[in-house]
């Protein structure tokens, strides 16, 4: 399954994915983009504002609109979204911050003069006081704040804290345009709800490219989506090396099938899972294997447990192994799993495979020996605790570690509360020292690439915290690397570094999938009453999602 081309790529053009950048780098972006032939500051303000329609008709229920516009550009962007708008919203206001429209930014001015909706001017503090402008906000089923975005430095002053602090008084749903008014693009803190000079936005649309308070600045708990309107930010270096994943990383990972496809373009992923009490482990990892699009699963578990996991499905193929005297897989089996490689292309290790010594210690030998592209989870982990040098990965093999911060911990000898106060840096430690992909799950999980970047995950959910979703996520991180070619053959630099990093970027891509799974089964169902299995029947509406974000150019960060 190799991809077309690659021989021909560098490194850098082998990255169409989502990058974090500061408010200089998006400008940098905005600048190099306005020097291409068709492109001007108003078209990029008509797309953006067409975006942020997009977004709120996707998201939010309303017959009224009250969008509240800055001097500058991002309240440009808010003239256009009002007006697009107009059509489908039984009654939109606009007001916006300024005297009168000599006040505005020139570009702003020229989409004001565009507008058929006539916008309220309010250029005082007091006037938020008259009844018609707190009307006009309160009465509003959506409120659209577009007072200030990238470019902005707190704190906030006078007229524009003034309309902050009434759009949060206000009861209709908030959508920021940009930014929520009153954050610092470059902010690398969670959001405190004592914060009372900045909106409480319940969606965030922005343009080009996410900046570090949409990863981490914990601004809202609604959807985040990203608008590149166009622009091309990855020809932009950025400092922070930080990736974050979108659905554009599941479509580039997860392509749509050739009519002409058959199951060996799509992998044949060996589980080897599963010990007696613990058979569904092994299950759902080939489940979701299999539910992922991978062409073929083989589930290699105890003998006495076969029956069990065969019994499941009827597309898993499964092969029986000699077993401890507690149920578990023996070293005997070591022989019959050496002839149980021929052919695969992936395996996953661990689900359910215990503590039992002798199963680490099959483990172990497997993992060292080992040419296939492999994912240790669960006791594949566990099965390294006191053993952490014998975990540094061969050249020439690609390895994907998803440790939980406890099985983290107990990896390097440390404690959880060590891992969770950087879990950034700590993610990046296991890798450098075992030259792995890792997957250090949690809220906004990360993935430390082999390749040397990073990503950070915001789909997902507490529905997730239930025995199972780790299961499932191996399985459908070992569909992922199926994919791709995982047979190495002689090459040249630069095509090992790039397999390396789209390696790296279908893991990142696994783990989005996973979280939305997660997010579609919540808001079907219910936070608490989300089983594993129902991630498994999620994924289908997880990929047309992705689909659909590829198709309309929004990208989520979360949903």
């Amino acid at each position: 399954m190799s991809l077309p081309g690659l021989a021909n790529l560098t490194l850098l053009e082998c990255k169409p994915f989502m990058r974090t950048l500061t408010a200089d780098e998006v400008r940098e972006a905005e600048r190099q983009a306005l020097t291409r032939p068709g492109i001007s500051t108003l078209a990029l303000m008509q797309r953006a504002g067409h975006a942020v329609a997009q977004f709120c008709l996707a998201h939010f229920k309303f017959s009224s609109v009250c969008v509240v516009c800055g001097k500058g550009n991002n309240g440009g962007d808010g003239f256009v979204a009002a007006e697009a708008l107009r059509e489908v919203a039984g009654n939109v206001s606009v007001i916006v911050l300024a005297k009168d429209a000599g006040d505005l930014s020139p570009d702003a001015a020229a989409m004001c003069s565009r507008m058929t909706v006539p916008p309220t001017w309010v250029a005082s503090e007091t006037e938020f006081q008259d009844a018609n402008i707190r009307n006009t906000l309160g009465g509003a089923d959506l409120i659209i704040d577009a007072i200030v975005g990238t470019g902005f430095k707190p704190p906030l002053r006078g007229l524009a804290r003034k309309a902050v602090e009434a759009i949060n008084e206000a009861l209709g749903a908030v959508v920021a345009v940009d930014l929520p008014s009153g954050v610092d693009a470059d902010r690398k803190t969670p959001l405190h709800k004592t914060d009372d000079d900045v909106v409480f936005a319940h969606g965030i649309v922005t343009f080009i490219a996410p900046k570090p308070a949409h990863v981490l600045g914990e601004l809202t708990t609604g959807p985040i989506a990203v608008s590149e309107l166009g622009i091309q930010p990855v020809l932009i270096p950025n400092q922070s090396g930080l990736e974050v994943t979108t659905g554009q990383e599941a479509g580039i990972t997860f392509p749509p099938r050739l009519q002409d496809a058959n199951k060996g373009q799509f992998g044949h992923v060996l589980v080897i899972a599963g010990s007696v009490g613990k058979s569904g482990a092994a299950v759902l990892s080939g489940l979701a294997a299999l539910r992922t699009g991978a062409g073929l699963v083989t589930v290699a578990c105890p003998k006495s447990i076969q029956p069990t996991v065969a019994g499941f499905a009827a597309e898993l193929m499964t092969e029986p192994l000699p077993e401890t005297a507690e149920g578990t897989i023996s070293l005997a089996a070591a022989n019959r799993v050496d002839s149980l490689l021929t052919g695969k292309d992936v395996i996953v290790l661990g689900p359910g495979l215990s503590r039992n010594e002798e199963t680490a210690t099959f483990v172990r030998q497997l993992v060292t020996r080992s040419k296939l592209p492999l994912v240790l989870d669960a006791d594949g982990l566990n099965a390294f605790a006191g053993h952490y040098q014998e975990l540094k990965v061969s050249s020439g093999n690609f390895v994907a570690l998803t440790p939980h911060p406890g099985e983290a911990a107990r990896l390097i000898g440390s404690s959880t509360k060590d891992i969770q106060t950087d879990r950034l840096e700590t993610a990046r430690r296991i890798s450098r020292e075992t030259a792995a992909c890792v997957v250090l799950k949690g809220s906004r999980t990360i993935v430390a690439g082999a390749s040397g970047e990073s990503w950070i995950n915001m789909t997902g959910n507490p529905a997730l915290a239930k025995g199972g979703s780790g299961d499932v996520l191996s399985g459908i991180v070992g569909a992922a690397l199926a994919r791709h070619d995982t047979h190495p053959t002689a090459q040249s630099g630069k095509e090992e570094k790039a397999k390396l990093f789209l390696k790296d970027a279908s893991v990142a891509a696994a783990v989005y999938l996973h979280g939305l799974a997660g997010d579609v089964a919540r808001d079907m169902l219910h936070e608490n009453t989300v089983l594993a299995t129902d991630l498994l029947d999620s994924l289908s509406e997880s990929f047309r999602d992705c689909e659909l974000q590829m198709d309309r150019g929004l990208f989520y960060l979360q949903k």
